[in-house]
């Protein structure tokens, strides 16, 4: 199998989630690992997939909201620091579409997902280097890993969704 690093400044960790049910919250997470494997890197058949993610590194432009994200009431980060995901299996949809199967784990609570991955083309770059590109999505019930903090507002539904959605921009090269 060959091994591929992530090149971090073109790779995106991101979220979005409802906010008073009129607009989407866009975050990211900013330190992450990863190892990937994969005997050939379009077919992704046999890959071995995992990430950890700081939970501390959250990121959504207001340093209020991000204290509270890692406090006590959403993720407790002294006491969750890591999300996890290990891919289980790949399946092969159509040409360069798979659906990515793994345990995401968040508070010490693993579910299985799913994200919807796309092998976005490869290059050599400017530097002779072979890049990789992928785009990955999927949706989660953010209840399903005890993250439940909300408000109910004056007039009617919530202040958070429940429903969030994880992208994922990766650009990887050969170890």
């Amino acid at each position: 199998m060959k091994k591929y690093a992530i090149d971090f400044s073109h790779s995106t960790i991101g979220f979005s989630v409802r906010h008073m049910m009129v607009s989407r919250i866009h975050g990211t997470f900013e330190s992450y690992s990863a190892t990937l494997a994969v005997t050939d890197i379009e077919d992704m058949l046999d890959a071995q997939i995992s990430f950890s993610i700081a939970v501390a590194s959250i990121s959504t432009k207001n340093f209020d909201r991000d204290v509270h994200l890692v406090s006590q009431n959403f993720f407790d980060a002294d006491l969750y620091p890591k999300i996890t995901f290990i891919s289980t299996k790949v399946e092969k949809i159509k040409d360069k579409l798979f659906a990515l199967h793994g345990d995401l784990t968040i508070k010490d609570i693993t579910n299985p997902v799913v994200f919807n991955t796309t092998y976005t083309g490869n290059v050599i770059n400017s530097w002779g280097q072979e890049v990789h590109g992928f785009h990955a999505e999927t949706q989660i019930d953010r209840r399903a890993f005890k993250l439940v903090y909300n408000t109910l507002l004056e007039t009617g539904g919530v202040l958070i969704s429940d429903e969030i959605d994880i992208n994922i921009e990766l650009e990887i090269n050969p170890i």
